[in-house]
This record gives C-alpha cells, sequence and structure tokens, in this order.
C-alpha cells in the first residue's frame, strides 16, 4: 500500500478517516486524482459569456482556468497560467478581449489558448531571443475539454472522462432540467470563505439528515422537516444526488418537540412572513431541492430562489464557496421581487444557510487531535441508493465511494 495514502479501516464507506481532511499528501493527490483528473468540474454559467471575447476566470480545485467564448460561438477553456514563467495570463474576474497576454514578459494568447506571439522572439537588435527551434504550438496553456448542460459550463483535464450526460446521470439530467428549464440571468453573487475542508462543505450539501437539526429556520417556519414528503436520489455510481422535500400540512407532527431539539424553536418570528410566500413556477410541489455534482457543483431551489454554487479547495482547511443567484429572464417584476427578497434565505448570511458556514469549521476544529480516529457515517445503513426517507447518509457514502475511486483507494483497510 502507498505510504502516503490515509488508511481506511472499512470498505463500505460507514467509517471515514479524519485524516483525510487535513492530510497534506491527500490534498495534493486531490488535485492530481480528482481536478485535474477524470471528471467533469463546473466552471461558470454560458451566460456569463454573452458575445464573442466575454471570459471569466475561475478554478478547476486549485488550477486557475479561463473560459472564453470565441468568434465562432464555441467556448474554450485553458489553463490561466502563462507558459513562460507561470503569471496568470488573465487577471480580471471577467470581462472581454480580442485576445491575452500576459503582464510579467508580454507573452500572448487567443481566445482559444494558444499562445501566439512572444516579445523580442527574434531579439533585439540581433542579439538575444528564443532559439529557432522553439515551437509556440508545443507551448500553450494546457486546454480542458469543455462540456454545456442546461447553460452549465463544465470543463476537464482529461480525455477519458464520459460525455457529461453520461456522467451525470439520467436522473440527476431530468433534476437539473426541471430548474434550468428556460434561459436565466445572473442576479446577485456572493464568494464565501470557509474555515474547513472542502469535503466538509460537499458533505453537509448531500447531508439529508442534518438539514432540519440543524437550520432552525428550516424547522421553526416547517420549510424542511424529515416529516415532510421527499426523498433522496443517488446516481448508480454514487457522485451525483439530489435531495428534495415538500411542504404539506399533512406532515406537520410533533416529532421534533418531543425530541426536544433546539432547531424547534416556537419563540422565533418573522415580521415580514412575505420572505415565505412562494410563487408556484413549478408546479410538482417540491419546495426544496438540492442537487450536487461531483466534485464540487451545486444547484440548489429554496421556494423561489434558485442558486448554483462551486466549491473550490483552498489547502487542507480552508475552501471557497462561489454563489450565483439566478431569475428567468421571463421573470414578471412581482416574481423577481420575490425571488430577490428570497435571497435572504441562503448565502454566507442566509437565514437558513448560514450554520453552514461555520459548523464545517467546528468539525476541522474538533477533529485536530484525531487524525487516527473515523467519523461515523452510518444513518440509514451502508448503502449508497435512493430512499424515500431523508434520515439517511446515503448521498455522503457515495461521495465516498467515488472519491475513493478516483484516489486508488478500494479495498483500503
Amino acid at each position: 500500500m502507498d505510504e502516503h495514502k490515509v488508511r481506511w479501516k472499512h470498505d463500505s464507506n460507514v467509517r471515514v478517516p479524519f485524516a483525510v481532511y487535513s492530510d497534506e499528501n491527500t490534498a495534493a493527490r486531490e488535485q492530481e486524482r480528482i481536478f485535474r483528473g477524470a471528471v467533469w468540474n463546473y466552471l461558470c454559467l454560458d451566460v456569463e459569456l454573452p458575445r464573442s471575447g466575454s471570459y471569466r476566470t475561475t478554478f478547476a480545485g486549485e488550477t486557475p482556468v479561463v473560459v472564453t467564448r470565441d468568434a465562432d460561438g464555441e467556448i474554450y477553456a485553458f489553463e490561466n497560467r502563462c507558459s513562460h514563467r507561470g503569471a496568470l495570463i488573465a487577471l480580471e474576474k471577467s470581462g472581454t478581449a480580442d485576445s491575452f497576454q500576459c503582464v510579467y514578459h508580454a507573452w500572448s494568447y487567443n481566445r482559444q489558448g494558444d499562445l501566439t506571439g512572444i516579445a523580442f522572439e527574434k531579439g533585439v537588435k540581433g542579439k538575444g531571443g528564443m532559439p529557432a527551434s522553439f515551437c509556440k504550438d508545443e507551448h500553450s496553456p494546457r486546454k480542458l475539454r469543455v462540456a454545456v448542460f442546461c447553460g452549465l459550463v463544465f470543463g476537464s483535464f482529461s480525455e477519458d472522462v464520459p460525455s457529461i450526460e453520461e456522467y451525470l446521470g439520467d436522473e440527476i439530467c431530468q433534476r437539473i432540467e426541471r430548474v434550468l428549464n428556460k434561459p436565466v440571468e445572473v442576479i446577485g453573487r456572493f464568494t464565501q470563505a470557509l474555515p474547513n475542508n472542502w469535503k466538509l462543505y460537499v458533505e453537509n450539501v448531500r447531508d439529508s439528515y442534518h438539514a432540519s437539526l440543524l437550520h432552525t429556520f428550516f424547522t421553526t417556519f416547517e420549510l424542511n422537516r424529515l416529516s415532510q414528503k421527499g426523498g433522496v436520489i443517488v446516481d448508480g455510481g454514487g457522485g451525483n444526488h439530489v435531495s428534495f422535500s415538500m411542504v404539506e400540512e399533512s406532515s406537520a407532527d410533533a416529532s421534533y418537540k418531543e425530541q426536544g431539539l433546539r432547531s424547534d424553536n416556537s419563540k422565533f418570528r418573522l415580521r415580514d412572513t412575505t420572505v415565505l410566500e412562494l410563487f408556484p413556477e413549478i408546479k410538482d410541489g417540491i419546495t426544496v431541492q438540492i442537487l450536487s455534482v461531483f466534485p464540487g457543483f451545486v444547484l440548489q431551489q429554496h421556494l423561489n430562489c434558485l442558486a448554483v454554487r462551486q466549491v473550490l479547495p483552498k489547502g487542507t482547511d480552508h475552501s471557497e464557496l462561489n454563489w450565483t443567484y439566478l431569475g428567468y429572464i421571463d421573470d414578471t417584476p412581482e416574481l423577481r421581487t420575490v425571488r430577490l427578497k428570497q435571497l435572504n434565505l441562503v448565502g454566507p448570511a442566509g437565514f437558513i444557510s448560514m450554520e453552514d458556514g461555520c459548523v464545517g469549521g467546528f468539525v476541522q476544529r474538533g477533529i485536530a487531535g484525531a487524525a487516527d480516529l473515523d467519523a461515523v457515517v452510518e444513518m440509514g445503513g451502508d448503502a449508497t441508493t435512493s430512499s424515500e426517507g431523508r434520515a439517511t447518509e446515503a448521498a455522503i457514502r457515495g461521495f465516498w465511494k467515488v472519491y475513493r475511486q478516483h484516489m486508488g483507494q478500494e479495498g483500503v483497510k
């Protein structure tokens, strides 16, 4: 066994070694085997590249990436790293450009990432310059394969990753199409710093068990309780998931109060109850849907609040969460007002999700001396399959199943 691998004592993913959240060798291996491996990394939205020359800078894991739309209308992505000395090629988060030029030594690149020009390539007054054997075609930044599904732009460094539709699977595709069923526009953004390993946030997203236990707002105002109708969908490979619930009066019961749970707090009141008014635009009764795609993409619907989230590692014990809030371009003024008001539900200070911004840090701090011990991930048994109940950690186990496959850690005792 590779001495740098974290030791997994169970094959069924019901025990997760705490060391996986802090081990430096593991973090480096993740960049190689996962983010630069055979996965589709979420990069941006195609509406964020509205015209020829539009670009955005983003990341695949810790690797900086430029995403562009060229004159042919196609989207391209390449490493945001000058081939010369490694400086960033594009410095702004977004903009338009006919081409890119590195600020350090003025090496130039086109919108597809090809190295096209070198300052003083022939030298100055017959002296210096690049050798005649130097070939610009062989020195472009690494390029990513690009796939677009329902307006979501994904990129991969691997030639082995399957098509995006196969990677997502039929059920996940249908659930993405359920939300992104017509053209959207960006109506808000946040970038949130998290004091924890990126995998702790991904686990949190897949953890349908915690939602009504941690989030007082969810439970008190009966937006999401385990007693409500809903379920968890885990794709066949385990890497992608959906959890959903429906607000129904018939599902209200005293189960939370009977257990004395802090999240059921009748002392709290809303001065403005209109923040919870639901405009019935997706007519299937689902009021909360959280969807994730391995390794770090999230699509959410809370009532009429729609958003995508991008989870990015920033070292072993820090990560970055990019929130992009969406509305449909045909929103009425009344519906847009509802969406904007409901942005208060989620985000760094959201009524619902503010606790998610700190609970991962509680874990990161709590496991500081427990590298040789394991987390218990056994709610709902050891399966990584879909379930009609949400008191389960099946989607978390599914994440670890796929994670271990990419990391080459299947069957490690």
